[in-house]
């Protein structure tokens, strides 16, 4: 019964006329990033957040959700209808999903992969309403060596699930963690690698660093990529799936929902991964795997339901432990800080509204999803055929504009466009930018949680092995030191590299 009261308290704070208006905003900002390839919620988020400085904060989070689970439905729209996909979690779906609407199927392609969507969302944010109160309440009874071994989990888990080399990952990791440390130390007052350089002696923005190396660094990639868009040109009928499609696709939707739910709480996971173990999983289990890539149903609603309910539930570790499983989850902590507000479990106990209120908001954004999606795809067919060398000076200035409006400095808009360089030559090296940020992000809540675990331990390293003192700390170390020795052996990492590349 306190679910559904809780529920009923956070329809009441969703259905308001404002954060109806901004969950509706954002849903259709998502549409429109996740249609249009190239941009992405991660950029799109950054980029949107000086804007959030003037809103109630409840408001703020729910537009900004509403962003990134509005991609994914965006995604799928030009991966059918394009084969291009619009955001990297679409990527499979455009296998099946183009081949279908080849067939003239289009429309049922489009309908099975946004009822999908609906399906897995309701599910996702059902899964995070009755998680946040049990997980809050554990989280609570976390001291700061079971924080710190967490966030060290986190991190381990991030370089195990990151798609390329592992030592690569480890590297974006160590380099995360360091240009969390750039600033002035709290403790003693001293400045740390700020070159001198007083713009830096509050240390990175982090607005800065994630409107570089995930806006500007896409920015060039695209630019240096020939697109060939093939648009399908006949007009798309029947919107609603048959009785035959729905039995076929429905356990494909039943399957991709809870693996999409599984891999959005665990750290380094979220919505692509989601997707493509959906489609592994759908042409492993299939009788008829030939069919895949050549207009399989399955091959498009599994991972469509994948990859919307890993957006769901990526939330789960973000609003009761403080801990962002992905780069997206990592800006919305971002948001929160602009915002005075630390994730963790105080938010459902000191900031009830906040939580239950933005729960709300994630099925009312799926439902306004569905509505709009489905009848306003003329729209976005003819949005696809925007040439994007029109669209990136526009996104380049109003990026430059927002790292500028946040501290009034022309530093920060150098900076920017300094990790712009740096994040482009990373991704032309085969260096996956996503566990920087993750590690960026943790490494100020990690050091002062570390430093904590020290002080009240007298210096003792062992302490976060200690099974009388910190049982919880000494296992989650435990599990992640085993994780990456496991991901690091030769056999393992053969195979791990196997599954990306298929």
């Amino acid at each position: 019964m306190d679910l559904l009261s809780n529920l009923a308290y956070g329809f009441s704070i969703a259905a308001t006329p404002t954060n109806l208006m901004l969950c509706l905003i954002g849903a259709l900002v998502g549409t429109l990033i996740g249609v249009l390839p190239g941009i992405g919620p991660i950029a799109t988020i950054a980029m949107l957040l000086p804007i959030t400085y003037k809103l109630d904060p409840t408001g703020a989070l729910i537009m900004l959700a509403g962003i990134y689970y509005g991609a994914q439905y965006g995604g799928s729209t030009t991966a059918i209808l394009v084969n291009l996909p619009g955001e990297s979690s679409s990527v499979v779906t455009a296998l099946d999903g183009h081949q279908m609407a080849k067939k003239g199927r289009a429309g049922a392609a489009l309908a099975i992969a946004a009822l999908g969507s609906f399906v897995a969302g309701t599910f996702g944010t059902l899964l995070v309403a009755a998680l946040g109160k049990p997980l809050t309440q554990v989280a609570q009874a976390f001291g700061p060596a079971d924080y710190c071994a967490l966030m060290v989990l986190g991190l381990v888990c991030a370089v195990v699930l990151a798609s390329g080399s592992v030592l690569k990952a480890i590297t974006m990791i160590f380099l995360g963690l360091l240009l969390s440390t750039i600033g002035t130390d709290l403790e003693t007052g001293e400045q740390r690698m700020t070159f001198g350089l007083l713009p830096l002696a509050d240390g990175i923005e982090f607005v800065t660093l994630a409107m570089g190396v995930f806006g500007f660094a896409e920015i060039l990639r695209n630019l240096e990529q020939k697109q060939s868009r093939d648009v399908v040109e006949q007009k798309i009928t029947n919107l609603m799936p048959t009785r035959a499609d729905l039995k076929e696709a429905a356990p494909a939707v039943a399957r991709g929902t809870l693996l999409g739910s599984v891999l959005g709480i665990l750290p380094g996971g979220g919505a692509v991964l989601a997707a493509f173990g959906a489609y592994t999983l759908e042409k492993k289990i299939s009788k008829n795997p030939q069919e895949f890539g050549k207009g399989a149903i399955c091959g498009v609603a599994g991972p469509e339901s994948a990859n919307n309910a890993a957006a769901q539930t990526s939330f789960i570790p973000l609003l009761t432990l403080g801990i962002p499983p992905n780069a997206v989850m990592a800006i919305m902590v971002g948001a929160m800080t602009i915002h005075g507000i630390v994730p963790g479990p105080q938010i459902m106990t000191k900031q009830p509204d906040l939580f239950w209120g933005m729960i709300a908001s994630m099925w009312l954004g799926n439902l306004m999803l569905v509505i709009i999606n489905l009848p306003m795809v003329g729209l976005w067919v003819r949005l696809l055929r925007v040439p994007y060398r029109m669209l990136f000076p526009a996104i380049l200035i109003f990026c430059a504009i927002g790292v500028y409006s946040i501290n009034n400095q022309p530093f920060d808009v150098v900076l920017t466009a300094f990790f712009g360089l740096v994040g482009y030559l990373l991704l032309k090296l085969g260096f996956e930018p996503a566990p920087m940020l993750v590690a960026f992000v943790l490494g100020k809540i990690m050091e002062e949680k570390l430093r904590q675990a020290m002080l009240l331990s007298r210096g003792d390293a062992m302490t976060f092995f200690d099974f009388d003192k910190h049982p919880i700390s000494a296992t989650l170390m435990i599990v992640s030191i085993i994780l990456l020795i496991v991901a690091l052996l030769p056999s393992i990492r053969r195979k791990r590299d196997e599954v990306f590349v298929e």
